[in-house]
């Protein structure tokens, strides 16, 4: 049974255009290095970068905080770093989600670190409701209740990434 739409593909689209005007708009001029989180920003990553009407340069961070299950274990491990230094870049810090907040604190902390010359944080959807810890987002797509959410890059399982929608889905694996 496929999950039950949240947000049409159409939705998506027209607002990942309007974020990428604003986040051209509103980080300084030259080139801007985007940062996806694997393996849920992808999707959303590539179509984000395609409407930033300036330089983009593009890079990934591996992170592990959910495994298969369908609550975050509160322990955010790096799989897999950066390839390049990020020193002195304007750089756009790019989540799936935004839910207890845990990972995205946690690589803002380590990717300040680096010394860039900027860090701006965006997330598909935010789950306010579920913060563990304060984050501010600088662009946000969607904010949504607290339900589980797949498609559009997100997963349940590594299942239903490739749907073009956000959808609601009962949680399979506890």
């Amino acid at each position: 049974m496929l999950p039950r739409v949240l947000i049409p593909a159409e939705t998506i689209a027209a607002r990942v255009i309007e974020l990428g005007r604003t986040i051209d708009r509103e980080i300084p001029e030259g080139p801007l290095l985007v940062v996806g989180v694997l393996r849920g920003a992808f999707v959303f990553m590539a179509d984000l970068v395609r409407a930033i009407p300036r330089d983009v340069r593009c890079d990934f961070l591996g992170v592990r905080s959910y495994g298969d299950a369908t609550e975050t274990s509160g322990v955010v491990q790096i799989t897999s770093d950066l390839s390049a230094p990020i020193a002195g870049k304007h750089v756009l810090l790019v989540e799936d989600i935004a839910d207890t907040g845990l990972t995205i604190r946690y690589l803002q902390e380590i990717l300040l670190a680096r010394g860039p010359a900027s860090l701006r944080l965006c997330a598909l959807l935010s789950k306010p409701s579920r913060r563990r810890t304060e984050i501010a987002l600088d662009y946000t797509g969607f904010e949504i209740d607290d339900s589980f959410v797949v498609g559009y890059g997100l997963d349940s399982a590594q299942r239903y990434r490739n749907l073009p929608y956000v959808g609601t889905v009962q949680a399979e694996h506890k």
